[in-house]
């Protein structure tokens, strides 16, 4: 098998990687977000807020498609912070979004484990809060005992998984299609699309569409175990995200056509009440059963992806030096994994709504607003760095981009801005402390380190 330069083995193909990205986006997310943003914007224009996230995420992917083909490695995000400004600030921004995602990253899985739970529920109506939680942690357990292995068996597993979730979505849109009703589907209340109400509640429509398609970048974090990765990256997050767009649009708009808009926003489980307003208790059973396998394989590839975080920074010599350890026999960062998988099971125990806000706010600024500008700083830093894709119609999509993500951290509400700064102030005070320690700037000269060959290499 081909290795990469740091001894991880480049297993995962185009079908995989696609995979990986779909299971992470299509897990949880539109099963859990479907009521509360019909809640949020108020009726069935909630439409708009998936479409405009649709177009966030995919002017973001075109970053996300040009950095992670560039600078393909474990880590993704990291990676191309840490490229990008050391020259001015050493190692703050990498250091900033580690810290960001020893929270952020595990909330979001806890959502999808959250939201298994959740359906989970629908078999046992009596479950208490507090057993829900519990389910949601044992999920977490069960993850990591199945993430503890070699790449290319989690690369399998992960495509099974996305059999599962394809078998769910395509039955939900079909049921919703085969008995779509226009006359529910939009009925739009009156004033729905009044200026001061619709922008409002478009920015929180976009906050919780754009959690849905979290995930479209779960392939760059494997930089160094994609197979050909300058052509592989930017293929599967543009294809990933058209097709988690389509899906979600045609599932949405499928259920408000069958469940009356004002129903299914006070829902707690979509899905099995869609399929058992048409097929009754068996129907509902199935694609419950099929909702659960689903978030399953959302909250695995995620997990997947995030382990990877701490362990490529641990091997910069800028986070604890145990988590850049391998597993011995299986070559996979198992210290990270386990670690992450603790704050996790720990985050399950939170309210999920709270979550979802709290996790966007804390990425948005130092991970998607850091890495466009880190994106224009590579372009005029290092022209010669072997670019395999380049951004369409640049820089006019990284600029929507920053402006859209703007407007959803404004839209996350004051509770989670306030936690996002309290933790990234923390973050630069615990930085300084490190940096101190080990001489860094700004208490020595920056230690400028280009990783990736240019042209002439």
């Amino acid at each position: 098998m081909e290795k990469s330069g740091n001894g991880l083995v480049r297993s995962i193909g185009t079908m995989q990687a696609t995979a990986i990205n779909m299971s992470q986006m299509m897990g949880a997310g539109p099963f859990i977000t479907i009521p509360i943003i019909l809640t949020t914007m108020g009726g069935p224009q909630a439409m708009f807020g998936w479409i405009a996230g649709a177009l966030l995420a995919l002017l973001d992917g075109l970053v996300w498609s040009e950095l992670g083909s560039t600078l393909p490695g474990e880590g993704g995000t990291y990676i191309y912070l840490r490229e990008a400004f050391q020259y001015r600030t050493g190692k703050l921004m990498p250091f900033l979004f580690i810290w960001s995602t020893l929270i952020a990253t595990p909330m979001m899985m806890a959502t999808g484990a959250i939201g298994l739970a959740n359906y989970f529920g629908y078999f046992f109506p009596h479950i208490t809060p507090l057993e829900t939680k519990l389910v949601a942690v044992a999920v977490t357990i069960i993850t990591i005992a199945l993430l503890y292995r070699r790449v290319n068996s989690v690369a399998k597993i992960s495509t099974i998984l996305w059999i599962g979730m394809i078998v769910t979505v395509v039955m939900v849109i079909g049921t919703g299609l085969t008995h779509f009703n226009p006359q529910l589907a939009f009925n739009f209340p009156k004033n729905a699309f009044a200026p001061a109400s619709f922008f409002t509640g478009l920015g929180a429509g976009m906050l919780l569409s754009i959690y849905d398609y979290m995930g479209y970048y779960t392939s760059c974090y494997l930089g160094d175990e994609v197979k050909n990765p300058g052509r592989t990256i930017p293929r599967v997050v543009t294809l990933s995200i058209l097709l988690v767009a389509v899906i979600d649009l045609m599932m949405n708009i499928g259920i408000i056509g069958v469940v009356p808009w004002q129903t299914a926003m006070k829902s707690t489980n979509i899905g099995s009440q869609l399929m058992g307003h048409i097929w009754g208790t068996p129907g509902a059973v199935i694609i419950t059963l099929l909702i659960i396998w689903t978030c399953f394989a959302s909250v695995y590839t995620g997990l997947l992806g995030a382990s990877r975080l701490p362990y490529n920074a641990a091997k910069d010599g800028l986070f604890f030096k145990v988590f850049a350890k391998l597993h011995p026999k299986y070559q996979f960062p198992n210290v990270s994994l386990l670690i992450m998988g603790i704050v996790m099971a720990i985050c399950c125990f939170f309210d999920l709504s709270t979550i979802i806000n709290a996790l966007m706010a804390l990425i948005i600024v130092v991970q998607f607003m850091g890495q466009i500008v880190a994106l224009t700083v590579l372009r005029k830093r290092r022209p010669d760095l072997k670019r395999p894709y380049k951004q369409w119609l640049y820089p006019i999509p990284s600029i929507i981009a920053f402006i859209g993500w703007g407007y959803v951290f404004y839209s996350s509400g004051w509770s989670a801005i306030t936690l996002a700064v309290v933790w990234t102030v923390i973050g630069i005070g615990v930085f300084l402390v490190w940096a101190h320690l080990h001489s860094e700037w700004p208490f020595g000269q920056k230690k400028i380190q280009e990783a990736f060959k240019s042209l002439e290499q």
